[in-house]
């Protein structure tokens, strides 16, 4: 696949259902755009936990006693990550004597960062609701949303057709991955099974929570006018259409 170079800086998310393939899309633009980082919260989370670090051990703390994460942590993760890459500095000097009082979270609060305009990266995982992009607006001005549609019945004929081999994790799909003997593992000759999580009706509600939950997300990313909306039976339907897009608007 033939490498394309930005000229503008890309902040992109992309929302779809579950089934969909943000996370092949997502593959696909960081290996056509080099430029693109990936960053995703889950993966800073577990990464900040397994290191001890002042926020994993915090989240830490969340998760064991059932919590969810706070946003204000995941962001704190986000804007650790990309003060990391050296992508977010500080705009003001911090006057050192005034603020070593203060506690880290009001230090944050009180200094403004300035985001590097050369920034590009797909971020995953964040946010998933309207609240939450609100508040990744003041830390990070995404520029081009991405809203994956594939009809929902072929989602869910796409997971009818899906079968595993659990030992192995292999998986196959009968339309068009399909084991060379039907119900058998390929290298193993092992059967194959469906994943209880699997089930039309779990994936029915699935699809269905995700339509509500994403309204206001969309329309928040609407009204900033940075919404792009894109249809396809498959991910190869819609790989295309993206990078075409992607080139339109950032090359």
């Amino acid at each position: 696949m033939a490498h394309r170079q930005l000229q503008k800086a890309a902040r992109v998310i992309l929302i779809g259902a579950p089934g969909v393939g943000k996370g092949t899309q997502s593959e696909r633009l960081l290996a056509r755009f080099p430029q693109l980082a990936s960053i995703s919260s889950g993966d800073l989370l577990r990464e900040n936990v397994r290191r001890r670090t002042p926020l994993g051990v915090e989240a830490e703390a969340a998760m064991q006693s059932g919590n969810l994460v706070p946003d204000s942590m995941i962001l704190n993760l986000i804007s650790s990550e990309l003060k990391s890459k050296g992508w977010l500095t500080p705009s003001t000097q911090a006057q050192s004597s005034s603020s070593i009082s203060t506690s880290s979270s009001a230090q944050s609060a009180s200094e403004s960062f300035t985001l590097s305009p050369t920034a590009s990266f797909i971020l995953d995982g964040f946010p998933r609701t309207a609240p939450q992009a609100t508040s990744l607006d003041t830390l990070v001005p995404v520029n081009f949303v991405v809203h994956l549609v594939t009809p929902p019945s072929v989602i869910l004929s796409r997971i009818a057709s899906r079968w595993v081999h659990e030992p192995s994790g292999r998986v196959y799909n009968t339309d068009f991955n399909a084991p060379k003997v039907p119900g058998k593992d390929d290298v193993t000759g092992e059967p194959l099974t469906q994943r209880e999580d699997d089930s039309i009706d779990t994936w029915k509600q699935r699809l269905r929570k995700f339509e509500e939950t994403s309204r206001a997300l969309l329309e928040h990313y609407d009204r900033r006018g940075c919404l792009w909306r894109v249809e396809g039976n498959s991910s190869d339907e819609i790989t295309p259409q993206l990078f075409a897009e992607v080139e339109r608007r950032f090359c």
